[in-house]
């Protein structure tokens, strides 16, 4: 399955607004999203990237118009910024608990690569707000999914930490789909393939794609390029 570039997700005329607002969050939205790879939301604050994350994955369900998805993939998983693991048990006990039985050998490998071993015997609560949220990716990469959103889960990371998680992550599951939102255009135009940027309403159409480096652990990021996709991707909102 590696390799391969068939659709993932497909919205078509997609409309949503708030209960008690006048004003469209989107509207006819039409947008693809292809799988497997590491792609990205990208838009201003306020440009809807947290509601159609929770859109595709079900957590939101009174917009208009369709989500499709391809290839059986309905395993969806929405993580986000500042979740918590439960208070009771440490991290560690955690992590093992909700590990499925067939993923358990990836635990070891995980913690170990996103610097969290000295942390398994604390609680989540003792954590700094990083550690917090590589222990919340690692609990949802131990899952059996075929998409993951990540909804700023690397905030608070320091940078060569985060590339490293990234690029690891990209390594272990290739044959994944992963959704990265992030306000940071060099993280976006430097790890993502496919970038959907997200425009105001009023603009048409809404949602613009941008080729990304799609940045790999031993091939070096080319300046002139990764500059090339910063500015498409800036000027595409």
């Amino acid at each position: 399955m590696c390799g391969l570039r068939q659709m993932l997700i497909e919205g078509n005329n997609l409309s949503f607004k708030y209960p008690h607002t006048d004003a469209y969050v989107f509207r006819d939205l039409i947008f693809e999203i292809p799988g497997p790879g590491f792609h990205s939301l990208f838009g201003p604050s306020g440009a809807g990237k947290t509601t159609l994350a929770k859109i595709i994955s079900g957590e939101i369900n009174t917009h208009t118009g369709h989500i499709s998805t391809s290839n059986g993939q309905g395993r969806i998983f929405y993580s986000y910024n500042l979740e918590r693991l439960p208070p009771w048990c440490s991290v560690g006990e955690h992590l093992k608990e909700v590990a499925p039985p067939s993923n358990k050998d990836k635990l070891h490998d995980l913690t170990h690569q996103f610097g969290l071993e000295p942390c398994l015997n604390g609680r989540f609560a003792q954590l700094s707000l990083g550690q917090q949220n590589r222990a919340n990716l690692v609990r949802y990469l131990l899952q059996d999914f075929d998409l993951l959103i990540m909804d700023e889960s690397l905030a608070n990371v320091d940078e060569g930490t985060k590339e490293h998680i990234i690029l690891k992550t990209k390594d272990m599951f290739p044959t994944r789909s992963f959704l990265y939102i992030s306000h940071n255009v060099l993280e976006v135009s430097k790890f993502c393939d496919h970038i959907l940027v997200l425009r105001s309403p009023r603009k048409i159409p809404q949602a613009i794609s941008v080729k990304g480096q799609d940045h790999r652990a031993g091939s070096p990021a080319v300046k002139k390029d990764l500059e090339s996709t910063m500015l498409e991707v800036v000027h595409a909102i």
